[in-house]
């Protein structure tokens, strides 16, 4: 097994320094170095030419990467990642002129191998009339006057996946919770799609997600080749361009992310019994006026679960499921007297900024009271502007922020009403695939709750 990683990593030593030499030798690249030189970029490392610090970053924990570049040069630094020179931002004024203040100069992005994967017509990729127009349209579909009606759909979808997980068999909760937000997704774009289309979907889109996580490369064989094709067939099942990107874009936008913060949630109650004690108690009470679980959820009833909310924004912020976003300068920009160059990417660092104990007191306490709310959710007293970006900020952030947390409440209603888990092995470390969730994806089980309480085997 060893031997075989050995050869993999060389492999993708040889490509890389490939991609490397056609980069180093592309003459535009070579003037355009000049002229930077001549002006005061940030300070930082780029790393090796084309492969910058990208082996750096995801071969350890990101935390730590991102960490000790802002120690060493302060709140903007350059650097070379996938493929792009970039400069980061730590400070939350930082992230304001860049996704809010001066958001027309800089373009939302991802690097190339990725934005080829969701599509160049996706939302995320566009400003201006085409964006805003594009905006209004999938606002329409997730805002809380649509979202309200799938409420009884999301149930049986989550109580269905609950009812599968319950054989005290050992799952994996992130791949399972992968599963559920997949269903959500399609929900919110097709609603109640055909069993064989749907079925169809998910194969093809499962292979294009592999393929947006792997290694950028042509060869036959490969996910991200085998990623390509598949794009291309479901490109010709919807037969526009645009329609394809933006599902493809609104399913990647729901799967992966909200699936990290549901795995999160379970383990961080799962290690606080008191906590969950507490979920518990105000979950079952809704559960009782609702016959013993007989009616479904009301829109108001998940307005008022204030005690599981905050646990919600809790998990947000420590997990820090974005660790920045792409975007890209259209034009040369001076921003605290150094200069982000046209062309380079920009980003904000969230994973830099919620953890900070200048705005979160003790950050890597797991402590929901920081978002004391009033009854209907609300927020009493609110994070710093800023400083708590968990759907990002400004025209670009995720419009689809309030499905994702009606989907979580719902889950997380019918888990503790209905059921029971316990993590299995090793309850501490944390893996990135890109984002990041606990170590092997929680390996827990579940079982269906009992007046007389069971222990697992």
């Amino acid at each position: 097994m060893q031997y075989v990683m050995g050869m993999m990593h060389t492999f993708i030593y040889i490509l890389l320094c490939l991609y490397t030499l056609l980069s180093y030798f592309n003459p535009k690249k070579q003037k355009r170095k000049t002229n930077e030189k001549a002006k005061k970029l940030p300070p930082g490392s780029m790393g090796w030419p084309y492969i910058g610090e990208t082996l750096q970053l995801y071969s350890q924990d990101p935390n730590d990467f991102f960490a000790k570049k802002q120690r060493r040069y302060g709140d903007i630094f350059k650097t070379h990642i996938l493929g792009c020179p970039c400069v980061m931002l730590a400070s939350p004024e930082a992230a304001r002129f860049v996704l809010v203040t001066r958001a027309y100069l800089f373009k939302p992005t991802y690097p190339k191998s990725k934005e080829t994967m969701i599509g160049s017509s996706a939302l995320f990729f566009h400003q201006g009339d085409y964006h805003n127009h594009l905006r209004k349209l999938v606002q329409s579909s997730l805002s809380p006057e649509a979202i309200r009606k799938l409420i009884p759909d999301i149930e049986d979808v989550g109580i269905s996946a609950l009812e599968s997980w319950a054989s005290e068999q050992v799952i994996n909760t992130f791949h399972e919770m992968k599963k559920f937000s997949f269903e959500v997704g399609i929900l919110s774009v097709f609603g109640h799609l055909d069993e064989k289309y749907r079925e169809e979907l998910k194969e093809n889109y499962c292979v294009v997600d592999k393929g947006y996580n792997s290694f950028p490369t042509s060869l036959p064989g490969t996910a991200y080749h085998k990623a390509n094709l598949v794009r291309k067939r479901l490109g010709q099942t919807l037969t526009e361009s645009q329609i394809t990107d933006n599902i493809i874009g609104v399913l990647f936008a729901a799967q992966d992310t909200t699936a990290s913060v549901l795995t999160w949630i379970l383990k961080y109650l799962h290690d606080d019994q008191k906590l969950l004690e507490a979920v518990k108690e105000e979950q079952k009470a809704i559960n009782e006026s609702n016959g013993g679980g007989k009616k479904p959820l009301t829109w108001a009833q998940t307005r008022n679960m204030p005690v599981t909310y905050k646990v919600i924004m809790e998990s947000l912020r420590m997990a820090s499921i974005i660790s920045f976003t792409f975007r890209e300068a259209v034009v040369d920009v001076e921003y605290e007297g150094y200069l982000i160059p046209k062309g380079w990417k920009v980003t904000p660092l969230f994973r830099n900024i919620h953890p900070n104990p200048e705005f979160f007191p003790d950050p890597k306490h797991f402590d929901p009271s920081r978002f004391e709310v009033h009854d209907n959710c609300t927020a009493k007293v609110a994070p710093k502007p800023n400083t708590f970006m968990p759907f990002g900020n400004g025209v670009h952030a995720c419009p689809g922020n309030e499905l994702a947390k009606l989907e979580m409440l719902i889950l997380v209603h019918h888990l503790v009403t209905k059921f029971r888990w316990e993590v299995v092995g090793s309850q501490s470390g944390i893996e990135y695939g890109p984002f990041p969730v606990p170590l092997k994806g929680l390996p827990a089980k579940f079982g269906k709750e009992s007046s007389t309480q069971e222990v697992f085997i």
